[in-house]
């Protein structure tokens, strides 16, 4: 049976949903913002990580990125099904990461919710939207506006849409993606 929630908690989750979204995800200061991503979002946050100003969270906590990784400008993070991030990953700006959708083939388009995991040292391009239950292996890469809808072998680079390989990665990969411009 459906567990009920009463209409004062679901407003409230609602509006700090909307103030995380939208006050914070704008804040100049990303000690700031990440203060709040782990204390209210329940995010886990790894040092030397960070996520870019307007950024947006669908959901409190089912979020964890590792160490040395960064998370660009304006994109949307659907942590209802979890995300998972590695270390050393960049995440380019307006990217979608999708954990939720929809079951086109079922009579009541049933929602569902799969897992979105990203390993060390990937590397997705600007405005790349993957889909709920991908995993992208170490090292690969993601060309910018590839939707990534299965998933990625190590160290392969996809492109298209639906995203197709059409390269590979060295296999020595040993950078960081600590990075933090003067307004982050």
């Amino acid at each position: 049976m459906p567990q009920k929630i009463g209409h004062g908690r679901v407003f409230c989750g609602r509006l700090l949903m909307y103030g995380i979204n939208g006050a914070v995800a704008c804040c100049p200061f990303p000690s700031i913002r990440k203060w709040f991503y782990r204390r209210l979002l329940g995010c886990e946050i790894g040092p030397g990580s960070n996520i870019l100003m307007g950024a947006r969270f669908d959901c409190r906590r089912h979020f964890r990125i590792g160490r040395n990784s960064v998370i660009n400008q304006n994109c949307r993070l659907d942590n209802r099904g979890g995300i998972t991030i590695g270390d050393n990953v960049s995440i380019s700006s307006d990217v979608i990461i999708l954990t939720a959708d929809h079951d086109l083939r079922c009579p009541d388009f049933s929602a569902r919710e799969k897992p979105v995991v990203i390993e060390d040292y990937v590397f997705i391009g600007t405005r790349a939207m993957v889909l709920p239950g991908v995993t992208l292996s170490v090292g690969s890469a993601v060309a910018a506006g590839a939707v990534v809808t299965k998933n990625v072998p190590p160290y392969t680079i996809v492109a298209g849409v639906p995203a197709r390989p059409i390269g590979e990665r060295p296999r020595d990969l040993r950078y960081h993606c600590s990075y933090a411009p003067y307004l982050t």
